[in-house]
């Protein structure tokens, strides 16, 4: 048996995805820029998912920007609005809890010349409002606050942290990196006050390389990437026409019985932390008393004694998969940042996984996950000692 659980790594394509995808790969194949019939199909299909993702949120078409994922949502975020409001002031708000592609594009900026100031967070993973109003200054032009921790699950009061932001200086703009909260949530940016929002398709069961940006109407974002001024110049390079297929297809089938697929995780989120705390030396990290207060999908585990990647690379053999962290920081392995800054014992932070689960996850594969745990850490722990 297998049991996939690093979903919040990357989901497996849907069906409905592929035979959308397949379409416009081998039938309807135009460069959704060219003037003739074949263009016109293929730009029906960039229309097309543009409505969809902007009545997911609420939004205008006109709103929302393709891009290459998260990782390109968030730079072109980040970047484009701060070099665009660089004459207001230089000084950027963020969380010592997000992930890289939006820390590392701010120390880009630093090395610019932008000042950044990383806000702390609390145990259970949640930012420190006062403190974050604390660090607002007169020269502050950008504050950027994940929606859902990509490694423990925590999720942020946005509408809340962005009032009180906005009401300390209405001009600051508000940028949300949801990646791991689209799908899982219904997101209106304009009620929760998100000036920028980024969003990539392969966590909700579209293709890799796929993403957006949403831009609230009126803000101004300078393009990182320049040339034929596709998407009204905001993102040139003729449009990844699967990609952005596959992806409109994604979002309509994660918001279809969205309430229904939320809870089949929370199922699941509530049954694996109930079994795997059964096992001696095991800590589930940031989960208040009410387990529907953090994501349904994440759940982060330490297991004393026994080094997460060995525990792994156990697991794997035996055909469960799981992370020890962020996929994106894989190939440059070292203390997680999160765990850090939620305050886990350092005997702890190189003793942690992170299960994650899809809409298509079974509650056999838990049980499974959970069966191996039981068997191997005993095994790993006597070979440590020795």
């Amino acid at each position: 048996m297998e049991a996939y659980l690093d979903n919040a790594a990357t989901t497996k394509v849907s069906e409905g995805v592929c035979e959308i995808m397949q379409q416009t790969l081998l039938t309807d194949f135009g460069n959704p820029s060219s003037l003739h019939k074949k263009g016109m199909e293929a730009e029906r299909y960039v229309r097309n998912a543009r409505e969809i993702i902007a009545k997911s949120l609420k939004a205008e078409p006109k709103e929302i920007v393709f891009t290459s994922g998260g990782t390109e949502s968030n730079n072109m975020a980040l970047i484009g609005a701060a070099l665009a409001m660089q004459r207001q002031g230089k000084h950027i708000i963020t969380t010592q809890f997000e992930h890289a592609s939006v820390h590392n594009p701010l120390i880009f900026l630093e090395n610019m010349g932008f000042e950044v100031d990383f806000t702390p967070v609390d145990e259970m993973g949640h930012v420190v409002t006062e403190k974050l109003l604390a660090m607002m200054r007169e020269d502050t032009i950008l504050v950027s606050v994940m929606y859902v921790n990509n490694e423990v699950g925590a999720v942020q009061d946005i509408a809340e942290i962005s009032a009180r932001v906005k009401a300390k200086k209405p001009s600051v703009l508000f940028h949300v990196d949801g990646i791991q909260a689209y799908g899982k949530y219904i997101i209106c940016p304009k009620r929760e006050g998100i000036d920028l929002l980024s969003v990539s398709g392969h966590k909700i069961h579209g293709p890799k390389g796929s993403g957006f940006l949403y831009i609230r109407d009126k803000v101004r974002v300078l393009p990182i990437i320049y040339g034929g001024g596709q998407q009204k110049g905001m993102r040139s390079g003729t449009e990844n026409v699967p990609a952005i297929a596959g992806l409109g297809k994604a979002v309509e089938e994660i918001y279809s019985e969205h309430e229904k697929k939320r809870q089949h995780l929370y199922e699941l989120k509530e049954h694996l932390i109930a079994e795997v705390s059964k096992l001696e030396g095991v800590t589930v990290n940031a989960v208040p008393g009410d387990v529907r207060q953090c994501a349904p999908h994440i759940v982060s585990v330490s297991f004393e004694g026994v080094r997460s990647e060995v525990l792994l690379h156990a697991l794997e053999e035996r055909g469960v998969y799981v992370s020890s962290g962020s996929a994106c920081s894989s190939n440059h392995p070292g203390i997680s940042s999160s765990l850090q800054a939620i305050g886990l014992p350092n005997k702890l932070l190189d003793s942690t996984l992170r299960f994650s689960f899809s809409v298509y996850t079974q509650m056999q594969e838990v049980d499974y996950a959970v069966a191996q745990l039981a068997e191997l850490l005993p095994m790993l722990r006597r070979f440590v000692r020795k």
